[in-house]
């Protein structure tokens, strides 16, 4: 492609993601309840666009997306997901599946939603890389693509598996073994809305030219 041409197809790139960006980024939220209904291809060639635009460490670019829309593989990897989600909650709350949650407990329950509905979302990306596998060189991809896909009116949540589901992984989408896994990506249009969102007030998160320093808004 030309200079003239990529120029071109980099400006209808960016026209067609035309929410402001503060709007994007303080109406985003993780969005864990999804509707079924395909994304349109080009919506998701968008989203992969904005996501190799994001920095990386010496332009190596060692990012690398795997998008899934087939249906029987999304099945067979919701089956791993769930198993994988809940071997994780035995780690760190030590529970083997719902009966093992404490009564009244919902602060996991969109999480666990997710867990027993990822197999009918309707595409997941996944985020790998290739050696040396920096994570500041492959997460602000990621961010560019959740960002570009509320720009879009899709849903998204950053979302990992258990390590020692990696090699299942793998064998179910053909990833070779030196490539590195990051994140799984479930888009989908949500059903409910974006926002608003609940967060700490920022005085109470950022320090001010040392720790514990108050900010000046504060």
């Amino acid at each position: 492609m030309s200079e003239p041409a990529a120029a071109a197809n980099r400006d209808a790139d960016a026209g067609e993601l035309s929410m402001p960006v503060g709007e994007a980024m303080f109406t985003q939220r993780s969005i864990r309840r999804m509707r079924p209904d395909p994304i349109p291809v080009e919506h998701l060639r968008l989203v992969v666009a904005a996501a190799a635009k994001a920095p990386n460490g010496g332009n190596r670019q060692i990012c690398r997306l795997l998008v899934t829309t087939d249906r029987d593989k999304i099945a067979v990897f919701g089956e791993l997901y769930h198993r994988s989600w809940w071997a994780k909650r035995k780690v760190d709350r030590g529970w083997n599946g719902p009966e093992d949650v404490p009564p009244g407990d919902t602060s996991m329950a969109p999480a666990m939603r997710l867990a027993d509905e990822m197999g009918d979302v309707p595409c997941v990306v996944f985020v790998l890389s290739e050696p040396p596998h920096q994570p500041e060189s492959v997460l602000p991809a990621a961010q560019n693509l959740m960002l570009a896909a509320r720009a879009l009116g899709i849903g998204s949540v950053p979302t990992r598996l258990h390590p020692d589901d990696y090699d299942e992984f793998r064998a179910i989408f053909g990833v070779p073994e030196g490539i590195g896994f990051h994140l799984a990506i479930p888009l989908g249009y949500p059903r409910g809305r974006f926002g608003p969102t609940s967060r700490l007030p920022t005085a109470e998160t950022t320090h001010w030219n040392q720790w514990g320093g108050a900010v000046p808004w504060a």
